[in-house]
């Protein structure tokens, strides 16, 4: 990566989304965050409008997110902007008419004629990449869609293994983007940065990275990093965009001060993060994502037969 970063209009430098010929802001706004329940719908529509205004031109968001609040209220924010942004947002069906179904609730909801960037969320389970690309898989959901102009680009994403996204990368499917948790602790288990992001490049398929601080925060607040540490961190890895976990206009101005003033760790930097977090890292312990069910999201469980879960904690064994 230069280290001469090309910015948007608002300061905030940009990278290209893989083979898409698209420019993304090198963070985007986590749709799961946004939009929690102690957050009303006007704060989280100013809170994209900031956004949007302070040079996030990244949006992310899921059909299943808050009961559709999240979609729903995204909708509302990019009333007037929609053409300054590009917008994800997630299929959770694994076959094509369910998955149409959700298309359209999507569309509807984002009050759009069109999805940027449509991906099938957490790919998760060992089962998934054949019930997506199977026949009538929602992957043939996709292809319709992109064919009638309701989508521009497909993707997948996922937290729980790498092994599950290099069987997605082995099917025969020409992949444009693909979101993953790209962190400071990733390396020492169950390395998405290691085993996928190689080949993500090879292939120029967009690199959307997340859960840079944990997901809710563990890495600041039991490891002991700081924000910008991890998403320093984050940012320097061969990625398109990060998107981050946003509930305030606190939190963005931090993310915005970060990205503004944004220069890649070299390898000594990178290095010394590293040692300094191998000891808590090894074992997974703060990325609930991949060694817990904590981020396991109920549809998905139910989706594969899995019982519910009742009352899950950072300390349950995955």
């Amino acid at each position: 990566m230069s280290a001469q970063l090309e910015t948007n209009d608002a300061g905030i430098p940009v990278r290209s989304l893989g083979n898409t010929g698209l420019k993304v802001s090198i963070l985007g706004l986590g749709g799961g965050h946004f939009c929690r329940t102690h957050i009303s719908e006007s704060d989280s529509v100013n809170l994209v409008h900031r956004a949007v205004e302070l040079g996030i031109r990244f949006m992310d968001t899921a059909w299943e997110y808050h009961d559709g609040e999240s979609e729903r209220r995204m909708g509302l924010a990019l009333r007037g902007c929609r053409d300054k942004v590009i917008l994800m947002t997630k299929v959770c069906a694994r076959d094509r008419a369910t998955a149409e179904a959700q298309l359209h609730e999507s569309l509807r909801r984002l009050r759009s004629d069109v999805i940027d960037v449509w991906q099938f969320h957490e790919v998760n389970y060992d089962s998934d990449p054949a019930l997506i690309c199977g026949a009538d898989g929602a992957l043939e959901a996709a292809v319709a869609a992109k064919k009638a102009g309701k989508i521009r680009f497909i993707g997948f994403t996922g937290h729980k293994s790498p092994h599950i996204f290099l069987e997605m990368l082995r099917l025969d499917f020409p992949w444009d983007t693909c979101q993953l948790p790209i962190t400071v602790m990733d390396p020492h288990y169950r390395s998405f940065i290691s085993e996928v992001l190689p080949l993500l490049n090879q292939r120029g398929i967009g690199a959307i990275g997340m859960k840079s601080l944990g997901g809710d925060g563990q890495f600041t607040r039991e490891v002991g990093l700081t924000p910008r540490q991890c998403r320093g961190f984050a940012l320097s890895q061969p990625i398109s965009t990060l998107v981050c976990g946003i509930e305030s206009i606190e939190n963005l101005q931090q993310d915005i001060e970060i990205a503004r003033g944004f220069v890649p760790f070299d390898e000594a930097e990178q290095g010394e993060l590293l040692r300094r977090v191998r000891s808590v890292a090894v074992d997974g312990r703060y990325e609930w994502y991949k060694s817990t069910q904590y981020y396991d999201s109920t549809y998905h469980r139910n989706q594969h037969g899995f019982p519910p879960l009742g009352h899950v904690s950072g300390k349950l064994s995955g």
